[in-house]
């Protein structure tokens, strides 16, 4: 049964039944446990299609009945048509609802994804019978805002586009070299100095232009929670980033004492304007454990547990350099009775690690984490390819896989000369389409702690929504099927099919208003001609 669904569904079938009509007489029936669910169906198909879809009563036909059924999993979901032109939605639980939703929206046409009537105010499909779960629990994106600001609402909007594709974790990188975004009261200069920076590179590190626009922003804390309740209206869990040691000239710039003062003049530090791997990382002092347990208790009180339960410290690209030359971070790996930098590194991470499960978080952090020893409640965000998650999934580890040959969406998309500021691997929406997130490799145990997938963006050359847009679609679509529907081995997998039921995605992704990139190639107002990137294939990005 042809229906043009992303993701794919398990199984979608026909049962004999009749169809569901929506129109000005559609009601909504929403059992307990359904309310988030309901309450999206108001504001987003009604203003649609310019309907009240008023509270409905049992037995009444053209109705969307809500409810929950326990023997389903927590996410999965039935979707059914029923003689009278309504249709039933039963999930698992709250999320499964929620998710069946976003398919009775794909099936409502195009129309269904812009926010007031296009034309008239109904709308109808056939006979429909679908049964769906989803095949893992974490399916994300990573937004990295620390690069370049994006406004609250920009955010809110991506919050939007996940929940469009059943993507249900927001990994926020609140925190970089160039840039703090989230209000730390009793650290006001981190968001006064330090999400403010003076020019910006334009292009790749090696390019020669700048934009002398001084750039920056950050988020209120009510910012914060208005973002965390939006998310968990939509069953999104957000995972906060504050990135430690390594990534954390923003901060130094603002708080110098933070810096390996010994051995450079951090006071003279300023948030960064360039890209790359940075050498000023944090000092391994106690007064920086001290600084940054202020932090973090700050943001467990911003992302609830039940919304947040990972919080991500970052732990990538940190530079040894100075500590090597610092005599109290030496003096330091003395005291602990240490082999080296890379121990101190993970002395530095296991801290953090004790000091949110002690408040009932769990730490996870980029795959570096794993130098040095890990952490042992810590999970692995596996970006540097298969193999750090590899070893900690053997380990006993949990790990999201996310390794930057294959998911990482700042990459271009084409080998030609009109792509913008292109950067890194060519990877395609086929190539996205045939990533598998579980290596072969692992045994069938250590599978078991893959935890899921995600995305990546960073947005180092992504000055804007729309640049994000261009990177991020139609390439997302693709991911969204690989985190959620029970595919094929890669060489399998029916891209041919994928592109048909792209055909009709690219519709509801204009009536959103995505900027993606067409498959014939960038329009041009989307080209950045003249600006330098890093167009070598195989060439790993570090931008």
């Amino acid at each position: 049964m042809n229906l043009d669904l992303i993701p794919a569904p398990v199984r979608a079938g026909d049962r004999g039944r009749c169809g569901f009509v929506l129109d000005a007489s559609t009601t909504v029936t929403a059992a307990p446990g359904t309310g988030s669910t309901e309450r999206w169906l108001r504001t987003t198909l009604g203003a649609a299609f310019g309907v009240p879809l008023a509270p409905g009563g049992e037995g009444t036909a053209r109705a969307i009945r809500l409810r929950v059924d326990p023997s389903l999993a927590p996410e999965g979901y039935r979707l059914t048509t029923t003689p009278d032109e309504s249709v039933e939605i039963t999930g698992g639980g709250p999320a499964g609802v929620f998710w069946g939703a976003q398919t009775l929206r794909q099936l409502l046409g195009p129309e269904a994804f812009r926010r007031a009537p296009a034309g008239g105010g109904t709308a109808a499909f056939g006979f429909t019978d679908i049964e769906d779960r989803p095949r893992f629990g974490w399916r994300g994106l990573m937004l990295d805002v620390a690069r370049h600001f994006l406004p609250k609402d920009d955010v809110l909007r991506y919050l939007d586009l996940l929940a469009a594709h059943k993507l249900n974790v927001f990994h926020f990188h609140l925190t970089d070299d160039q840039g703090w975004r989230v209000e730390i009261k009793r650290y006001p200069r981190l968001t006064e100095v330090g999400a403010w920076r003076s020019r910006t590179k334009y292009g790749h590190r090696a390019s020669e232009l700048w934009d002398e626009t001084p750039h920056g922003g950050y988020y209120t804390q009510d910012d914060i929670r208005e973002i965390v309740a939006y998310a968990a209206e939509r069953h999104i869990r957000v995972v906060p980033e504050i990135d430690i040691p390594g990534h954390s000239q923003a901060a130094i710039s603002a708080y110098p004492e933070l810096g390996n003062s010994d051995v450079v003049d951090t006071a003279a530090l300023t948030v960064w304007d360039n890209w790359g791997v940075n050498p000023n990382v944090l000092a391994p002092s106690d007064h920086t454990l001290r600084f940054f347990e202020g932090v973090f208790e700050e943001l467990l009180e911003l992302f609830p547990a039940d919304i947040s339960p990972f919080v991500h410290v970052g732990g990538d690209e940190c530079p040894k350099d100075q500590w090597k030359q610092s005599p109290a971070a030496q003096a330091r790996i003395k005291e602990l009775g240490l082999a080296d930098e890379d121990e101190l590194q993970s002395w530095f991470i296991r801290h953090f690690d004790s000091w949110l499960t002690a408040r009932g978080r769990r730490l996870i952090g980029w795959d570096e984490i794993l130098e040095g020893g890990l952490a042992e409640g810590a999970a692995v965000s596996s970006w540097r390819g298969y193999a750090g998650g590899i070893a900690a999934a053997e380990a006993g580890h949990d790990v999201v896989m996310c390794p930057e040959q294959q998911v990482y969406l700042d990459h271009r998309q084409h080998g030609g000369p009109d792509e913008p500021m292109p950067i890194g691997y060519v990877r395609t929406l086929e190539d996205v389409y045939r990533f598998e997130p579980v290596p072969p490799a692992l045994s069938e145990e250590a599978a078991r702690h893959v935890l899921g997938t995600q995305a990546n963006v960073w947005t180092e050359v992504m000055q804007n929504r729309a640049r994000v847009d261009y990177q991020v679609f139609p390439r997302l679509a693709a991911f969204a099927e690989v985190a959620w529907s029970a595919l094929p081995a890669p060489a399998e997998r029916d891209f041919a099919d994928f592109g048909r039921r792209m055909a009709t995605h690219y519709a509801r992704l204009d009536a959103l208003g995505v900027g993606y990139r067409p498959q014939d190639g960038p329009l041009p107002w989307q080209r950045r001609p003249g600006i330098l990137g890093r167009p070598i294939e195989g060439t790993p990005p570090n931008v």
